[in-house]
């Protein structure tokens, strides 16, 4: 894997998962040299800031994400980025119907930095939270507390 400078996380409303994601990302690389991380949601709208259950999962972490504003997928932000980790297989298949040409680059968040023998996992995807309770924030932010460390290391040894 080449040098990544720009990582997108994608994921549908931008206000929870990849959210989170990227907070955490920031947190583990925030030592670590010059990344940019950038977030956005495939049906997002411009402007909304974090949900109050994502903002309370991350504040658990000391991470304050409250600043965020959610932001819709741009082909620019595509188009940037160096990798692109989605919540999804759906949200894959839109991004590489927009921009076909991002095929190496796109990956499920699950699945980065999986070594080869182990074990495939029932359900890729990282269901979306939105209107369910906390816990289910919370069982989220643990799926991608263990894909963003594994990402953060895999981004580390490729430098």
């Amino acid at each position: 894997m080449p040098a990544v400078k720009t990582v997108l996380l994608i994921c549908t409303g931008n206000s929870c998962r990849s959210v989170m994601a990227a907070g955490l990302l920031r947190e583990l690389l925030k030592d670590k040299g010059a990344y940019k991380i950038t977030t956005a949601g495939t049906a997002s709208f411009k402007g909304m800031p974090p949900t109050e259950q994502a903002i309370h999962v991350m504040s658990e972490q000391g991470i304050d994400i409250s600043g965020h504003r959610s932001s819709p997928l741009s082909n620019a932000a595509i188009e940037e980025a160096d990798l692109i980790l989605v919540m999804e297989k759906r949200h894959k298949e839109i991004i590489l119907a927009r921009a076909p040409s991002a095929k190496g680059k796109v990956h499920l968040l699950t699945e980065f930095g999986r070594a080869e023998k182990e074990d495939k996992l029932v359900d890729p995807d990282i269901l979306d939270p939105i209107g369910k309770p906390l816990e289910f924030y919370r069982k989220a932010f643990d799926i991608i507390k263990e894909s963003i460390t594994r990402t953060a290391k895999k981004l580390e040894e490729a430098k």
